[in-house]
């Protein structure tokens, strides 16, 4: 992973969500960060700072550096996060500390290369059907991947590839392929006005 990422964070004493309202008022967002055989602790951290981070997709599937006031530095990944349903505004994030030698579950991006030269598409008329975006996936920290990546060039009309075609990195495992396996992208022919908004279509 090239991209790394490191959030100054702030230890908060004063809890409750009259604090956490106050907090937000003057820019800040609340978190809290747990695991690793460790006491949770109550964070604060710069929503401008934070907001920066989130526009980069890698930020939801990479290990975060964590620097505390007055502490060591501690590893973790992003487990939840809260925003205002109307307004650009972060309420909570939850962090999640990680050990090297325990694994992590944690989602990650999907990838759809090649969609642009796509056989089925190019040649028999089809249209592509992204049916997941992101897949969770189960690993050491060493291992974690930025993205899936799943190659569609070579894709058929009515072809389906499901989670456990997909190519994963040595170290890593998906879960849930174990409560069946989920189809994750299809080519197919359209039905007349049924196509989702998010289907590639041939190019002329």
């Amino acid at each position: 992973m090239s991209t790394s990422f490191e959030l100054t964070s702030q230890l908060r004493t004063d809890l409750g969500k009259g604090a956490s309202r106050r907090l937000r008022h003057a820019g800040h967002v609340p978190a809290i960060m747990y695991g690793a055989g460790k006491d949770p602790v109550a964070l604060t951290f710069s929503h401008n700072e934070l907001q920066r981070n989130l526009a980069n997709e890698a930020f939801y599937s990479h290990i975060l550096t964590i620097h505390i006031d007055g502490q060591a530095d501690e590893k973790a990944v992003l487990k939840d996060l809260q925003r205002h349903p109307s307004r650009p505004i972060i309420m909570h994030m939850d962090l999640l500390r990680v050990s090297e030698t325990e694994e992590i579950t944690i989602h990650v991006p999907l990838h759809f290369i090649n969609q642009d030269i796509c056989v089925g598409v190019k040649t028999g008329g089809g249209i592509i059907s992204h049916l997941m975006v992101e897949v969770e996936i189960r690993c050491l920290p060493k291992d974690l991947p930025e993205f899936i990546s799943i190659d569609l060039a070579t894709a058929q009309v009515g072809d389906i590839i499901h989670l456990s075609d997909l190519q994963l990195p040595e170290g890593v495992h998906i879960p849930s392929l174990t409560h069946g396996d989920h189809p994750v992208v299809s080519v197919h022919l359209p039905r007349g006005g049924e196509e989702a908004e998010t289907n590639v279509v041939a190019e002329s």
